[in-house]
C-alpha cells in the first residue's frame, strides 16, 4: 500500500491576483464597493416601470409604495449581485392572506423574491415572505410582525444565454431573512409566473425592480454590488 503525503497533493500556495481592500461596512452603512440604490434622501436611482419618475413617497429614512402609482426599477442594469434591502409592512394589519402588506423583489425584473406580511398569517407557503414566487417554499418564517423593520440579503447569479437564445445556465438564488439563511442557492425554473410554467426568455442585464401591489408597504437602505 502507497500512503500519499498531505503536502504532496495539496495544490501550491497562489499569491496572485490580490484582493481588493474593501472596507465591510456594518448594520447602518454599505460595504465600500456597494452602489448606493436608496439612502432615504432621493429617489434618483429609481424610474416608474410605466413611464417617467418614480411616484412613491419619501418618508422614515426610505421609501413609500403610493398604492396606484405603479411598479418603478432602478435606473441601472444589473447581471450577478449581492443585494441588500429592507422592508416594512404596514403597521395596521388590512386584510389576510395575498392581500396583507404585499409587494415582491425582482431581479432582472423577471425573478420574484416575495414581500408580504407573513407573521402569524396564512397563505399559500410558495407565496408567502421570502418565497421565490411559485417556484420555492422559504426554509423557515423568520418574520417580525407587522411594522418592524426586516432585512433581505440576497445573492442572485444569473441566468447565461446562448446567442441564439437557448439557455446555456439557469439562474440561482440565495436569500437570508434578517440574519436567517431561508432560500439555499435554488434554481430558478425560469421567470416568476403568476398563471401557467415558468420560462426563460434570452436577456442580458436589466434593472432590479419593486412591486406596487396595492399595499403601502415600505423600503430603506437599498444598495447592491455586482459581482
Amino acid at each position: 500500500m502507497f500512503l500519499f503525503s498531505s503536502h504532496a497533493i495539496g495544490q501550491e500556495a497562489i499569491w496572485e491576483p490580490i484582493p481588493a481592500v474593501i472596507t465591510p461596512g456594518d448594520r447602518t452603512s454599505p460595504p465600500s464597493d456597494a452602489i448606493i440604490l436608496l439612502d432615504g434622501s432621493n429617489l434618483d436611482e429609481w424610474e416608474s416601470t410605466k413611464e417617467g419618475m418614480a411616484k412613491w413617497k419619501l418618508e422614515d429614512g426610505g421609501m413609500s409604495v403610493v398604492p396606484g402609482t405603479g411598479s418603478i426599477k432602478t435606473i441601472k442594469s444589473f447581471g450577478d449581485c449581492q443585494l441588500h434591502i429592507e422592508w416594512r409592512s404596514p403597521a395596521i394589519v388590512k386584510g389576510d392572506s395575498q392581500d396583507r402588506g404585499n409587494s415582491g423583489i425582482f431581479l432582472q425584473g423577471n425573478y420574484e423574491v416575495q414581500v408580504l406580511d407573513s407573521y402569524n398569517s396564512k397563505t399559500y407557503v410558495n407565496g408567502q415572505a421570502g418565497s421565490i414566487y411559485k417556484q420555492y417554499i422559504p426554509l423557515v418564517n423568520a418574520c417580525r410582525p407587522p411594522g418592524e423593520w426586516q432585512m433581505y440579503d440576497i445573492i442572485f447569479k444569473a441566468p447565461v444565454f446562448e446567442d441564439n437564445g437557448d439557455l446555456l445556465s439557469p439562474g440561482y438564488l440565495s436569500v437570508l431573512q434578517n440574519g436567517v439563511l431561508i432560500q439555499n442557492h435554488v434554481e430558478l425554473k425560469g421567470n416568476t409566473a403568476h398563471g401557467g410554467k415558468p420560462t426563460y426568455e434570452k436577456h442580458g442585464k436589466l434593472p432590479i425592480s419593486l412591486q406596487d401591489h396595492g399595499s403601502t408597504v415600505s423600503y430603506r437602505n437599498i444598495w447592491i454590488r455586482e459581482l
